[in-house]
C-alpha cells in the first residue's frame, strides 16, 4: 500500500515550470551575450582574447544564424576553426572608423590598406609557416606592379617608419587570427630587423573577405562606386521585397552606426521608418540589450555598457578628456545657433585654449610646438566617428544634433552653513 503524499498536488508540480522558466531566462541571456559578442567582433577564433566567447557563439549558432539573416540580411559561418559574421554595411560612404594598429591605436591610411591587401595576397601563396622578413620582402616585390607604382606608392624596409608600416599590418592580422606568433617580437624587427616566426591559419585567412561580389569582377573606377558594388544586392522587384530591403538597410545602420539621422534617409526610407519604428527598434533593442534613444532629428541604439564600440565618450586620458570638453563647447554653440559652423582655425584656437587651461593634467606632448594642430585633427576625427560632427566640402565643421547630449551642469554645493 502506497503512502499518501502530504504535499498538495499543485505544489508538487510547481518546480518543473519554475525550472523551465529559469532555463529559458538563462538561454535568453546567453543569446544576448553571444549576439553582442558577434556585433563587437564579427570574426572570432578559438584563441581570441575571450576564449569563452567562441564556445558561447558556437552553442547558439542556429539561433544567431537565423536572427542575423532575418533582421540584417547577414550570413554567419561557424566552423571549429573560425566564426565569421559577414556584415553588409548600411552605408559605405563613411570613412571615419578606419582599421587601427591594435597596440598603438594608429589609424590605417591608404598606404597601410594597400600593404594589407598585398600581404593577404602573399599569404595566400606562402607555406604554413613564414617569417616577418620573408613576408615584407614578398610584399615589396608585389608592390612593383605597374598599377601600384603608377598610383605613386612605393614601399621599402630601410627606415624604421617603413618597417613600422608593415608591422602595423601584421599586428592587425595577428589580432584577427590570420597569423599566430611562434617566436620573436615585432618591435625588435622595427628597431633591429630581428625576425619573427608565424604560423599561417588558412581557415581564418579564407574567411576574412566579406564582400558579396568578387573584387576582381568590379569594373567601377570610382572608390565610392567600387565600395557600393562590393556589397550590392539584387534589385527588389515587388513592394514586399523593397520594404524588406529598406528594413534591412535601417537595421544595419542602427546596429553598426552610432547615430541614424533622418536627413540621411531618402523619402522611401523615412516613410518606412516613421511607420515601422515601433516594431523595428524594440526588436533590435530587446535582442541586443541596446538602449533606444529617439529624438526629433533621428535615433540611435546606445550601448550603456560600453562594450560594442571602439570609440567612446567620455573616455579617460588626454584625448578622451579633450574630446569631451570640445563636445560640450560645440553642444553649447549648437544650442545657441542650430546652424553653427566651425572653421578649422577656430577649432585650433579652441584646442589651444583648452590645452593652456588643462595642460598640467594632460600628457606633456600637449605643450609641444604645433600640438594644437595635431590634437585638432585627432579630436575632430573622433567626433566624426561618433556621429557628432560633420566635415563640409570647404573643411568647415558642423556640430550634429546628437552632440547636444553633452553639457556641463553648474556645480551644486551642499552642506555649507554661513559662519
Amino acid at each position: 500500500m502506497s503512502t499518501p503524499s502530504l504535499i498538495p498536488r499543485d505544489v508538487a508540480r510547481r518546480p518543473a515550470p519554475i525550472l523551465r522558466e529559469q532555463v529559458e531566462s538563462a538561454t535568453q541571456a546567453e543569446r544576448v551575450r553571444a549576439l553582442r559578442a558577434l556585433l563587437a567582433r564579427p570574426l572570432i577564433t578559438p584563441d581570441c582574447p575571450s576564449g569563452s566567447t567562441f564556445a558561447l557563439v558556437r552553442r547558439h549558432a542556429p539561433f544567431l544564424r537565423e536572427w542575423c539573416a532575418h533582421h540584417a540580411g547577414w550570413s554567419l559561418t561557424v566552423t571549429p576553426e573560425v566564426i565569421r559574421l559577414r556584415k553588409t554595411p548600411g552605408d559605405t560612404s563613411g570613412a571615419t572608423r578606419p582599421a587601427r594598429d591594435p597596440l598603438s591605436g594608429a589609424a590605417f591610411d591608404r598606404r597601410r590598406y594597400v600593404l594589407m591587401c598585398l600581404m593577404l595576397s602573399v599569404l595566400e601563396r606562402c607555406d604554413r609557416q613564414t617569417t616577418l622578413g620573408r613576408l615584407v620582402e614578398q610584399v615589396i616585390a608585389a608592390a612593383t606592379d605597374p598599377t601600384i607604382v603608377g598610383a605613386g606608392l612605393h614601399f621599402g624596409l630601410d627606415t624604421q617608419d617603413e618597417r613600422r608600416e608593415h608591422v602595423h599590418v601584421v599586428r592587425l592580422l595577428l589580432d584577427f587570427g590570420v597569423l599566430r606568433r611562434v617566436q620573436g617580437d615585432e618591435e625588435h624587427y622595427i628597431h633591429e630587423r630581428a625576425d619573427v616566426l608565424y604560423n599561417v591559419v588558412r581557415p581564418v585567412l579564407a574567411a576574412l573577405l566579406a564582400a558579396r561580389r568578387n573584387p576582381s569582377m568590379v569594373s567601377a573606377t570610382n572608390l565610392d562606386d567600387q565600395l557600393a558594388a562590393l556589397v550590392s544586392e539584387p534589385r527588389a522587384e515587388t513592394p514586399d521585397a523593397r520594404n524588406r530591403q529598406i528594413r534591412l538597410r535601417l537595421a544595419r545602420r542602427l546596429l553598426d552606426d552610432p547615430v541614424l539621422y533622418h536627413d540621411e534617409l531618402n523619402a522611401e526610407e523615412r516613410a518606412y521608418l516613421d511607420g515601422q519604428r515601433g516594431h523595428l527598434v524594440p526588436e533590435l533593442a530587446n535582442a541586443t540589450r541596446l538602449e533606444p534613444e529617439i529624438r526629433a532629428e533621428g535615433l540611435a541604439l546606445t550601448d550603456i555598457d560600453d562594450e560594442l564600440t571602439d570609440l567612446g565618450l567620455p573616455e579617460e586620458g588626454t584625448e578622451g578628456h579633450l574630446t569631451l570638453l570640445l563636445a560640450t563647447e560645440l553642444a553649447d554653440r549648437l544650442r545657441a545657433n542650430p546652424s553653427a559652423m566651425l572653421l578649422r582655425s577656430e577649432l585650433v584656437a579652441c584646442i589651444a585654449a583648452l590645452i593652456a587651461e588643462h595642460r598640467h593634467h594632460w600628457r606633456k606632448d600637449v605643450t609641444f610646438p604645433g600640438a594644437e594642430q595635431r590634437y585638432a585633427d585627432i579630436v575632430a576625427d573622433r567626433l566624426r566617428g561618433l556621429g557628432l560632427l560633420q566635415r563640409g566640402p570647404d573643411g568647415s565643421l558642423r556640430p550634429l544634433p546628437a552632440i547636444g547630449r553633452y553639457a556641463l551642469d553648474a556645480p551644486i554645493l551642499t552642506g555649507f552653513e554661513h559662519g
